[in-house]
C-alpha cells in the first residue's frame, strides 16, 4: 500500500521521505571573452665585449735564503723610535723633542712593555737596550716608570 500524507511517503510497511531532493540548479551565466593582441618587443642581441688586454703578470719576488743551522741572527740596526700613535697597552703621551721625535715615555695604567715597543715601532731587544733599568725582560712596568725612546742614550 502507498499512501502519501504531509510529504510523507508509506510504501508498504516501510517509511520514505521526499523533502530532502536538492533544488534544481540555476541556469550558467553567460560570460563573453574579448581577445586583445598584445606587442611582443623583438630582443635586441646582446653586444659582445671587447677583449681587454691582460695586465702583465708580476715578478715572482725574489726567495729568501734558507736558513743555516747555528747561523748567528741577524743584526738589527738600531734606530730611531717613530710614533704609530695610542693602541691597547700602550696608551700615555709621550715626550717629544725639538723635531717632534719621541724621547720619553711614561708607563700609564695597562701599559705593556711589548705594546711600548710595537707603538714606537721599535724591536723590544732595542728598547731594552736602551733601558737597562727594566727588568725580567720588560715583563714587569709599573704605572710611573720612565721608558727611554732616544736611541742615541741609555738608561
Amino acid at each position: 500500500m502507498i499512501a502519501v500524507a504531509g510529504g510523507i511517503v508509506v510504501i508498504g510497511t516501510g517509511l520514505a521521505l521526499s523533502g530532502c531532493v536538492p533544488a534544481p540548479a540555476p541556469a550558467p551565466a553567460t560570460v563573453t571573452v574579448a581577445v586583445t593582441e598584445t606587442f611582443t618587443p623583438t630582443p635586441t642581441p646582446t653586444p659582445t665585449p671587447t677583449p681587454v688586454a691582460e695586465p702583465p703578470a708580476p715578478e715572482p719576488e725574489p726567495e729568501a735564503p734558507a736558513p743555516v743551522p747555528n747561523d748567528p741572527a741577524p743584526v738589527i740596526e738600531p734606530g730611531p723610535a717613530v710614533d704609530l700613535g695610542a693602541r691597547d697597552g700602550a696608551n700615555g703621551t709621550p715626550v717629544l723633542d725639538g723635531a717632534g721625535m719621541p724621547i720619553n715615555y711614561v708607563v700609564v695604567s695597562g701599559d705593556s712593555f711589548f705594546d711600548i715597543a710595537q707603538r714606537f715601532d721599535l724591536p723590544q731587544q732595542q728598547l731594552l737596550r736602551m733601558n737597562p733599568q727594566i727588568h725580567d725582560f720588560g715583563e714587569a712596568v709599573y704605572i710611573g716608570d720612565e721608558i727611554n725612546l732616544d736611541w742615541t742614550k741609555t738608561g
